[in-house]
């Protein structure tokens, strides 16, 4: 291994790729980026300045020839059949135990093929997943590794480098085998969704029932972020509310669309619950608002056709109290739904997640980081086998002393027709998960009647028929 070879290689400099190697190089580790795009290369060769820690390439060879044995090869690609591409134009040129790593949002079973594909030519495959935007891999990032363990051992050193710190502790670990790291990752941006939801319905309704203005608005998210709402998507809300409009007179929020766009993520974890069998309410309506915020014209359209009642107003300080617990109390739902989603993936998968570890690494540089994954990592801590965020002891009393005002609002917004979805379904799934009865004894009757499909009993053990109407 010669002096002038780099620790790490990067392919894909966009604006992730870019701001992620420039972090690796920042940590004292010399890296090489390659992209097709010759712009890309020069950009980053300007903004590193010294070719000796930083450099890049559009050729292949040059690029795997610079890169110290075993190459640590990272891709920040496009998901998908770029990522396939890319590993075919790699494969002639690397030896046994190189080692490459996805770091795009890849698809998990896309990460168990390529990991078996990869292992049988004898090299380390690894996905992981990377939260916290440009500036988080820039600064900082939360990184998701699952995959080849060697592989990561090799790379572990330049991830802690690299990762977010929470008190002194960097936000990466190991997770688990094969696509364990993809997993953990989309759930976690299914969580993203859910609690982006719950803000966006917030703010609405501050608005509609209290008339709050942007500036009170931006005071209030604000002060939340001081205390136990303490998030990156909380702040980066106070932060929004207050944005003046660089192109006209007012605040910008006032001036973009109501159409939200997806990546895809989001709906995925929605899909691969609803296989599991696992409910996930709170996620999946923040997947449907988007899609309903698509049809923009047809919403238009039919307000036109519908008398809506006038909110009555509320009082600001009794609203903001009620919105705050109700906020607070969704978004635990929201994270105990994705955990119990990881958690049954764990043992669907054999992925022997420790959702502790998971929490910890969610601490800081991920887009849903909030003071309360700090209170979940010491629920899980306390109780590896915790079935559900909701029964853990410290939970419950959080849970009780904020769901009246969840309760409140949500009856509300139905009488005064402000859409609260998130919140709504937060409610449902906690009335259902925590009722020791529900009305499925019903179901199950109807089924049988058209389906014969059987029942069981309360009284006695077995599988039952009956022919009804007899």
């Amino acid at each position: 291994m010669g002096q002038d070879k780099y620790d790490f290689g990067l392919i894909g400099l966009g604006v992730m790729g870019r701001n992620f190697i420039l972090n690796v190089a920042d940590n004292n580790f010399k890296a090489f980026g390659y992209d097709l795009d010759e712009e890309k290369v020069s950009a980053l060769q300007e903004e590193g300045g010294d070719t000796a820690r930083v450099d890049a390439t559009s050729d292949i060879v040059t690029f795997v020839a610079a890169l110290a044995q075993p190459r640590k090869i990272m891709l920040l690609v496009p998901a998908g059949k770029i990522v396939d591409a890319v590993i075919e134009n790699l494969l002639p040129h690397l030896e046994k135990d190189d080692i490459i790593i996805d770091g795009g949002n890849s698809f998990f079973t896309d990460t168990d093929r390529r990991e078996a594909y990869l292992q049988s030519k004898g090299i380390h495959f690894f996905g992981a997943g990377v939260s916290g935007g440009a500036k988080g891999a820039r600064k900082g990032p939360s990184i998701m590794p699952g995959g080849s363990k060697p592989g990561y051992r090799e790379v572990q050193p330049i991830f802690e480098a690299v990762a977010a710190k929470f008190k002194g502790e960097p936000c990466v670990a190991y997770l688990g085998p094969k696509s364990a790291g993809n997993y953990v990752k989309m759930v976690h941006n299914g969580i993203e969704y859910g609690l982006m939801q719950l803000t966006s319905e917030i703010y609405d309704l501050l608005k509609k029932a209290g008339d709050f203005n942007n500036d009170e608005l931006h005071e209030t998210f604000a002060a939340w972020n001081n205390g136990r709402l303490q998030s990156f998507l909380v702040e980066i809300t106070a932060e929004i509310l207050k944005q003046e409009d660089d192109q006209g007179p007012g605040r910008l929020v006032d001036k973009i669309l109501d159409k939200a766009k997806q990546k895809g993520t989001g709906k995925w974890t929605s899909q691969n619950a609803m296989d599991l069998g696992i409910p996930i309410p709170s996620i999946d309506i923040a997947v449907s608002m988007r899609e309903i915020s698509a049809l923009k014209e047809e919403r238009v359209n039919a307000d036109k056709l519908y008398d809506r009642p006038t909110p009555t107003a509320m009082d600001k300080d009794v609203l903001a109290k009620m919105a705050e617990e109700a906020l607070y109390f969704s978004f635990i739902v929201t994270y105990a739904q994705g955990l119990h989603q990881l958690a049954d993936a764990s043992k669907e998968y054999g992925y022997d997640l420790d959702l502790a570890v998971i929490s910890k690494i969610w601490r800081a540089g991920c887009i849903i980081r909030a003071g309360l994954l700090e209170d979940i990592a010491l629920a899980y801590n306390s109780d590896t086998t915790l079935p559900n965020l909701l029964v853990a002891p410290t939970f419950v009393e959080k849970i009780k002393s904020t769901v009246d005002a969840a309760r409140e609002l949500v009856a509300y917004s139905a009488k005064n027709g402000v859409p609260l979805p998130g919140l709504s379904n937060s409610l449902t799934y906690f009335d259902a998960y925590t009722s020791g009865r529900l009305p499925l004894n019903l179901i199950q009757a109807q089924r049988d009647h058209f389906g014969s499909h059987t029942y069981e009993r309360t009284d006695k053990e077995g599988i039952f028929h009956t022919a009804w109407g007899a």
